[in-house]
């Protein structure tokens, strides 16, 4: 399959890293309510939230408020039918969250973003890939913050259908749950936290949105 180079590949995790993530798993674990979790590992914590989503019954949730006790379903606005109804939603990704919790709101009208992975022919595992955009003009002013990750337990969640596209079947990292879900941990994160922190790219939204409207299909519309 041939991947546009827009689209930003993850980096591979690391084994050696594996029982150290999972030592910290098992703290979180045994703890009551929601705790909010002490990192204090060297490798960088979308290895770990990653690791979380391929080894566990976990998706996670980036937010700017660092204090929900419930995430209640919501009505979205997506031109993508999966994305376009009342959910909570989440990912099976430990990058892809991490977007949304720094985000500054407040500075950022509009997000572009995705998030997919492919077989990958050479480990036998999955290739994961991103696009990540704001608008042109909050992009120079530096629109993000701190912000927090939400582990939420994946059994009311129903992943978004994977595609086929070019002869490979893609699967998308989107969940949705019709209902509410309580977290069961959390983890602060910093813009630094962000692998793709400088790969951000800048679009015009009324430009993005006359294209969508005519091709919808044709993420990230970057091209006429």
């Amino acid at each position: 399959m041939n991947i546009p180079d827009y689209f930003l590949r993850r980096p591979a995790l690391r084994d050696e890293d594996f029982v150290h993530f999972e030592r910290l798993y098992r703290l979180m674990t045994e703890q009551e309510g929601t705790p909010e979790l002490t990192y204090d590992l060297s490798a960088p914590k979308w290895m770990f939230l990653s690791w979380l989503c391929e080894t566990k019954n976990i998706v996670l949730h980036g937010s700017a408020n660092p204090a929900i006790a419930e995430f209640e379903p919501r009505q979205s606005n997506d031109v993508n039918e999966f994305g376009n109804r009342r959910a909570v939603y989440a990912a099976s990704d430990g990058i892809w969250p991490i977007y949304f919790a720094i985000v500054d709101r407040e500075r950022v009208t509009s997000l572009l973003n995705g998030c997919f992975r492919i077989p990958d022919d050479e480990d036998g595992g999955y290739a994961y890939y991103y696009y990540f955009s704001v608008d042109q003009d909050a992009l120079p002013h530096f629109p993000w913050k701190n912000g927090m990750i939400y582990l939420l337990p994946r059994d009311s969640f129903e992943q978004q259908a994977p595609i086929e596209f070019d002869g490979t079947l893609v699967e998308m990292t989107q969940w949705a749950s019709p209902v509410a879900v309580r977290p069961i941990a959390k983890l602060v994160v910093e813009p630094d936290d962000f692998p793709f922190l400088c790969q951000v790219e800048g679009h015009d939204p009324a430009l993005v949105a006359e294209r969508a409207k005519r091709d919808p299909d044709g993420f990230p519309w970057r091209t006429p």
